[in-house]
């Protein structure tokens, strides 16, 4: 449950971490041309991003980008460019500074963690050695691979992948019960597929078709750079592609995931094994060093029962095929020029993107993955003042008394519902900026003699071990699902926390020389927006403790379902490349998410105002006007269609100029403040409106 959604790759947390544009989504509200020149934006809100030969309540979200759109063509390294990404790169610029110092001071700096995240990094950036081992330190591995020959073989592989922090076939980690929040368990959940998304086993449409070619043919490429001849790897992308539709039938899509109830399967570790008897899971636990576990989360049943059957049922030299090419689509990145680059060609006909980031770039982002907290802190040491930080809490502490009056208002709710949701909203957890206690790399061991590849393995074992260390501990409420750098933010339900990264507290989001108009359109809107997950079709399953329960009256859910399907009704409506329509239902959550940040960020605002000399207006444009204009100028962006695409199959956030429309269509102020009448595209019916919080 995040503000932005995420970028496309390796399995990541349930924390999305990207942000998508939607230039070219046909929308179904007039397209106005541009005529703008190209200019750089020098003011908290840049009139020059405006196309002001649209009319603002045709179609607002061109109204507000057109000029910016006319002169930002998308770089090549991307597959989409909006304010996100400039943010992003300019935190990269960042970071890249304190990374090339932790690099030289590596061997001489008296800090342990400094000359870790130095090594890490300088690992990363040595190409040529990189170059020179070729794929060499897969070999050993390799080898073990071509060793299994049986069941137990396979299944034993498994358990010491697993044990090494890798998420091969499925996925197992530390969780909390979603029915007792401050237990800690286990968690396992489906996996194993090398497309985006399980959909891509079986639709037959001629673009996932495409893909679904390429995709064989990457695998054969990638298995012939580890030493297969063609008509092997051919055979083997063939075996790899079965063993992974099978798991794809047994999986849950991605509508189905968002359902917390059908997602939550408690089991005793006997009762696991009662689902998947060929499976030894007393000894997979003891290799993951968690031999007492009591419970375990199964996301999907089904798919573990399937697994189980398939470790016996596909032959041994279809798994072999499917095991070596897992390793080599998770090592690639760290790997000679061949991997990296037959690793991105297959990613272009996903994203669209015409040449690979900057190597240091990649490198960047690699070390925030791995050592996120200790480049965090030193990121907010230089860059993240106290100041700014207090300036956030403030602004989350006027949000959330908006919110309360606003929940004492609601008229579809009776007075049992309002008063649990006033204790949820009482009970948020606030985290701004950073966490309070750092993550402690002792135990991770990076050396500078090591290659990429060795680092890269030491800390997916590192972050694999710190996470499964929590299983039957008391719960840690002090850990972040985020690195501070991070340009995003999100709320957890287990915990009912909101979370504000500080990468994402400065302009365009929050700017201290901005007027309040553009910092509540911008970062309160990001605020509210966390907070109103809490309160969406997901969150509002969860309590103020964050136990999966239902706190609704009966009469009182239904009106809340009636008004969620307003929702998912609107975007379903909605397309994009012409054709190809967004999902309301896998988008529900985000959607109520927006309509009830910009909401209740927009309360706050006019709050604000009250007792004050009215602002005057600038730039032509009253308080109310800019307040719009920030929420929807954070949307610009431009978007390759291949990326397009992708989204909307995988992606639970809605295209951007639909998450500027879509809730501003829903809202009344929003009308007012640009005169918008009855029969303009940016006013919905009356009796399709949805105003739910």
């Amino acid at each position: 449950m995040s503000f932005a959604p995420r970028l496309p790759g390796r399995p990541a947390s349930w924390v999305r971490q990207a942000a998508v544009a939607a230039v070219l989504f046909t929308a179904t509200v007039a397209v106005c041309p541009s005529s703008a020149t190209a200019q750089k934006q020098t003011k908290p809100l840049d009139v020059s991003n405006l196309d002001t030969t649209c009319a603002p309540c045709t179609n607002f979200y061109d109204f507000a980008n057109g000029g910016w759109v006319k002169r930002n063509p998308i770089p090549a390294a991307y597959s989409q460019w909006g304010s996100f990404n400039e943010l992003r790169d300019n935190n990269l610029e960042a970071l890249r500074k304190v990374l090339d110092e932790a690099a030289a001071k590596r061997l001489s700096a008296p800090d342990a963690t400094a000359r870790k995240l130095g090594n890490f990094y300088a690992s990363c950036m040595d190409s040529a050695a990189i170059e020179r081992a070729g794929g060499t330190p897969l070999q050993r591995d390799v080898q073990d691979i071509d060793g299994i020959t049986s069941p137990a073989d396979v299944r034993r592989y498994v358990i010491a992948r697993q044990a090494r922090g890798e998420g091969l076939v499925f996925n197992f980690g530390s969780t909390q019960d979603a029915k007792n929040s401050s237990e800690v368990i286990g968690g396992l959940y489906q996996g194993g597929l090398g497309l985006p998304d399980r959909d891509y086993y079986f639709n037959t449409d001629a673009k996932t078709t495409e893909i679904r070619n390429a995709y064989i043919a990457h695998v054969a490429n990638d298995l012939m750079l580890i030493g297969e001849p063609k008509s092997q790897a051919d055979a083997d992308a063939q075996k790899v592609m079965s063993i992974e539709t099978a798991l794809a039938a047994a999986s849950l899509t991605r509508v189905q995931q968002r359902d917390p109830v059908l997602t939550y399967n408690r089991k005793t570790p006997s009762e696991l094994a009662g689902i998947s008897r060929g499976f030894d899971w007393s000894a997979y636990f003891g290799e993951q060093h968690v031999p007492a576990i009591v419970a375990i989360d199964v996301q999907n049943p089904k798919f573990v029962t399937a697994m189980d059957s398939l470790f016996s049922a596909a032959p041994a030299d279809a798994w072999r095929a499917y095991f070596k090419w897992h390793l080599v689509r998770s090592a690639a990145p760290t790997l000679s020029s061949a991997f990296v680059n037959e690793d991105f060609a297959f990613s272009q006909k996903l994203t669209g993107a015409k040449e690979q980031l900057p190597r240091y770039k990649r490198c960047i982002q690699a070390t925030d993955g791995a050592m996120g907290e200790a480049l965090g802190k030193a990121y907010v040491e230089r860059y993240f003042t106290p100041a700014a930080k207090a300036r956030a809490l403030t602004m989350v502490n006027n949000l959330k008394d908006a919110f309360k009056e606003r929940l004492g208002t609601r008229d579809w709710m009776t007075d049992p519902t309002r008063k649990q949701a006033m204790a949820k909203l009482d009970a948020f957890l606030d985290k701004i900026g950073y966490p309070n206690k750092w993550l402690d790399y002792g135990p991770m061991t990076i050396e500078p003699s090591n290659s990429y590849y060795q680092n890269s393995v030491a800390a997916t074992d590192f972050t694999n071990q710190d996470d499964l260390h929590h299983i039957g501990r008391p719960l840690d409420k002090t850990r972040w699902g985020m690195t501070p750098p991070t340009v995003n933010a999100y709320y957890n339900p287990s915990l009912n926390e909101i979370v504000f990264p500080a990468g994402i507290l400065q302009p365009p989001f929050f700017d201290p020389n901005a007027d309040d108009a553009v910092n509540y359109g911008g970062m309160g809107a990001v605020i509210g927006h966390e907070m109103t997950h809490g309160f969406d079709d997901q969150g509002a399953q969860y309590d103020a403790q964050g136990n999966l329960r239902q706190w609704f009256t009966d009469a009182d859910l239904q009106n809340f379902k009636a008004k969620t399907k307003l929702v998912s009704d609107q975007f379903d409506a909605y397309t994009i490349l012409d054709s190809v329509h967004v999902n309301g239902k896998l988008t529900l959550g985000e959607n109520i998410a927006d309509l009830g940040g910009l909401t209740i960020a927009y309360a706050a605002f006019e709050k604000s105002l009250e007792g004050k000399p009215r602002p005057p207006k600038i730039d032509g444009f009253t308080p109310e006007q800019r307040f719009f204009l920030a929420w929807a100028q954070i949307w610009r962006n431009n978007i390759r269609p291949e990326m397009a695409r992708l989204r909307i199959n995988t992606d639970p956030h809605s295209p951007q100029n639909w998450r500027t429309n879509g809730p501003l269509s829903n809202m009344p102020e929003f009308a007012k403040a640009w005169g918008c009448k009855s029969g303009d595209a940016m006013v919905r019916p009356p009796a399709q409106q949805a105003i739910i919080w």
